[in-house]
Order: structure tokens, then C-alpha cells, then sequence
């Protein structure tokens, strides 16, 4: 009988060190973040010709790729500091289309090499909005799904950045100038947010993966392979998938020999 147990997969194997490579790169982006906090660098000034300021009660239409932008740009600035504290030796803005928004490489000795990659997608949700980007779509299941075949330590990050956006009059305009403020952060490894925190969305393409509260995620430590099976298994308990939709997939992505 053809079955999802019964198929011969190509099963990742992690390096023994990934999980220690992982929380690396999880506590300096967020050391990063925490330390522009700490600096007064986390503002961005929006000079406007409006006389009554930004429309607040939409601003969060706007302000998240502005958000994201401003992470981009002072990862690109600490990568070019020399002799930085996070040894963060490159980072690059990826296309629009691309499975994440941001590439960085820290320099770190591991099994795997002397510079680990992480690929970043950054969130931004509004701080007095409740609601604001709570289940956003993350990546696509077939391509997040072919990226730990082809690198068992694949490593895929979202950060989650908390904004708040305020008005205060320009002193030398007399306009209203438009103040985004980043105020809160997580970084999460996908490999390891927790089964609950993690669902699956049918209706684009091979289906979205979404995380279901990004304020409130818990972890659960995983190996690669064992992601791999938990995101089959997402797939396949959708109503609208079938196992013969999976096997084309797998066939065409070579997830099996």
C-alpha cells in the first residue's frame, strides 16, 4: 500500500552543534535590536507636508515595511563596523519574492563551516494595536519544506518587531512630523516554535505556514527531520490536501528517492 510511512525520504541529519549555533545567532539578532533600543536608535522621522499629522487610525498600513526597512539598514550598518561585538560580517536585502527579507553571517567556528548564515523574515506589528499582524503568513510549505533537504542546517529566523507610532510638531516647519518607534523584539528559530503556535494555510499556492499569535510563541527543541515530518503532517490534516497532492510535491521537490 503507497503511504506517507511507507516512502523512502531523503531524511536531513543536523550537525550536533546546530542547536547551540541556533541560540547564537537568536541572541545577537536580538542583542542588535536591544542594543539600538538602548541607543536611541530606534526612531524613525517621517517629514510630512500634513498639517494634522499621519493618519493614525491606518498607520500600521505604512508602517510596517517602514519598520523592516529600518531593521535591514542597521544590520547592514553593524556588518560594516569593524571589529563589532556580534561578529556579524555581512548582511543583504533579499528580492521581494524571496523566502526571506534579510541574509545575515555571523563569523563563528562550527562543524559546518566558519561563518553561519541566517535567513531572516521580519514582522512589525503595531504595540497599541492588538490585533495588528498577530497571525501573519511566514513561508511557503513547499519551499521552507526543500530548504532542510538540500541544508540539514538551514537556519530560518523571524523576528518580530513592536512599533509605536506618535505625531509631534516640526519646529522649523510648523508641520506634524510623523515619529515610528521600535519598541519591542523576538527572534524565533521556525524549527523550533511549538506545534500549537504553528499552523498551515491552504489557499495560497502549496499552502502558507502562519504563526498563530506572534506576541506569544512557545519553543519546543526539534531536530530537522523531525521538522520536516511535523510540516507534512500540517499538510496533509488540511481538508482541502490529499496524500496524492503531498506525493506530487515530494516527487517534484525530491523530498524522496
Amino acid at each position: 500500500m503507497n503511504s506517507y510511512e511507507n516512502q523512502n525520504f531523503k531524511i536531513p541529519v543536523e550537525s550536533v552543534d546546530y542547536p547551540e549555533t541556533s541560540s547564537f545567532v537568536i541572541k545577537s539578532i536580538e542583542g542588535i535590536i536591544e542594543e539600538a533600543i538602548k541607543n536611541g536608535q530606534n526612531k524613525i522621522i517621517l517629514n510630512t507636508n500634513l498639517r494634522n499629522g499621519l493618519p493614525m487610525e491606518n498607520i500600521n498600513k505604512i508602517a510596517g515595511p517602514i519598520v523592516e526597512a529600518w531593521a535591514g539598514e542597521l544590520f547592514e550598518s553593524i556588518s560594516t563596523q569593524n571589529g563589532d561585538s556580534w561578529n556579524l560580517v555581512h548582511s543583504e536585502a533579499c528580492s521581494r519574492l524571496g523566502m526571506a527579507d534579510i541574509i545575515l553571517q555571523f563569523k563563528k567556528k562550527t562543524t559546518f563551516g566558519s561563518v553561519v548564515t541566517a535567513n531572516v523574515d521580519s514582522k512589525a506589528t503595531a504595540e497599541d494595536l492588538e490585533k495588528s499582524g498577530k497571525s501573519p503568513n511566514i513561508t511557503s510549505y513547499a519551499r521552507i519544506r526543500s530548504a532542510y533537504v538540500e541544508d540539514a542546517d538551514f537556519i530560518f529566523v523571524i523576528l518580530s518587531l513592536k512599533h509605536k507610532v506618535f505625531c509631534q510638531k516640526n519646529i522649523n516647519t510648523g508641520l506634524m512630523d510623523g515619529i515610528m518607534e521600535v519598541v519591542k523584539y523576538n527572534a524565533y528559530d521556525i524549527k523550533y516554535i511549538s506545534n500549537s503556535d504553528l499552523s498551515y494555510n491552504p489557499a495560497l499556492g502549496t499552502g502558507q505556514l502562519q504563526i498563530r499569535d506572534i506576541h506569544y510563541v512557545n519553543l519546543e527543541r526539534r531536530t530537522t527531520w523531525e521538522f520536516c515530518k511535523l510540516l507534512d503532517s500540517k499538510y496533509l490534516s488540511s481538508t482541502k490536501r490529499t496524500f496524492d497532492d503531498w506525493l506530487a510535491l515530494a516527487n517534484q521537490y525530491g523530498w524522496i528517492k
